[in-house]
């Protein structure tokens, strides 16, 4: 009798540790769903994703963005395994999406209009299933010259010693663009520097080059060093703009407030192109949804991080991206919110 009883309790008792488990599963489940994070949408009916996002170089903004975006979704989608790592920017970004080494990255408009046409630098190797997940933030072309070189717009930099970043990179490709609209013949008519913008704002600081050309989020650590030696940003006229925008679908005139550099007194007008985060077209429909909505519904304290991704919305997120091609993924997220 004894033995019975034993076995008895014992059976009830797992049976209570079952029941007790079965709870807390549900309730944990409950809770998910109720908590608005993607992972509680997915859990145990995706197969698992992993994420690569390739960003810029380690010490730039564009990565310290790509690696809360990626820790993000890698927090809070329960089946994606995302991680960021450094890159040489935007052109090796899109080849690498493209060649499948990665899935989502980012990099300025323009490239990617590029990349999907298969011109510029990607000519003979367009890759025709890009889709975009969403703009983001502009990305000014600031341009700084010394004040000994007397130039007050692009075409007096005709005949000066200016540096236009490394040979082949997005950064020339806008002064190619630029000085052409200006009536320059590029870059015959200039003695180019083909250097970084670290080795730039030095070499502006101490005189041996007369004018750089900087593309990156302002303020630029580059543009501040410079404008604190004495250097000024040039305004880039609404003619040359619209040069531009008859041209290329990805220009927009944005302005530099006037104090978001040492010495910079004035406002000033220049052009503008919208950084895109972008991934490959097979990437499934229910994943690209999770991670747009995950990226929107976290948005105010990805923004209180980064200052590149704070005050973003998803209404502008649509805008300015050069007629490139929305994921159906994110094109189902905007639907659903009303954007589109």
């Amino acid at each position: 009798m004894k033995k019975i009883l034993s076995l008895a309790l014992a059976a009830a008792m797992t049976l209570s540790l079952l029941a007790g488990c079965g709870s807390k599963d549900s309730g944990s489940s409950t809770s998910s769903a109720n908590s608005g994070g993607a992972s509680s949408q997915t859990t145990g009916t995706h197969d698992p994703v992993t994420i690569n996002f390739p960003t810029a170089s380690a010490s730039g903004a564009l990565y310290a963005v790509g690696a809360a975006i990626t820790n993000l979704w890698d927090t809070e989608i329960d089946y994606v395994s995302a991680s960021s790592q450094a890159s040489a920017g935007g052109i090796e970004n899109l080849t690498l999406v493209s060649e499948d080494e990665a899935q989502v990255s980012i990099a300025i408009s323009s490239n990617c209009y590029q990349c999907l046409n298969g011109t510029d630098s990607f000519e003979g190797y367009a890759y025709d299933d890009l889709k975009v997940i969403a703009g983001l933030y502009f990305n000014p072309n600031q341009v700084v010259v010394t004040e000994k070189s007397g130039i007050t717009s692009l075409a007096d930099v005709a005949g000066k010693h200016f540096a236009v970043a490394a040979a082949g990179s997005s950064v020339e490709g806008e002064c190619r663009n630029h000085f052409t609209a200006a009536g320059l013949t590029y870059p015959d008519d200039i003695q180019a520097e083909y250097i970084d913008f670290t080795a730039a704002a030095d070499m502006l600081a101490n005189g041996t080059i007369d004018g750089a050309w900087i593309m990156s989020g302002a303020p630029a650590a580059a543009v501040s060093q410079a404008l604190s030696s004495g250097c000024k940003l040039l305004n880039i006229d609404d003619t040359i703009i619209s040069s531009l925008q008859e041209q290329y679908p990805w220009y927009a005139p944005l302005t530099i407030p006037a104090g978001t550099y040492p010495n910079q007194d004035e406002d000033i007008q220049t052009s503008a192109i919208k950084m895109v985060m972008f991934c490959r077209g097979d990437l499934d429909e229910e994943t690209v949804y999770q991670l747009t909505k995950t990226f929107w519904e976290n948005i105010d304290k990805l923004g209180d991080s980064q200052a590149n991704l704070k005050g973003l919305t998803p209404e502008e997120a649509v805008k300015d991206i050069a007629d490139l091609p929305l994921h159906s993924g994110s094109e189902k997220y905007y639907t659903e919110i009303g954007v589109l």
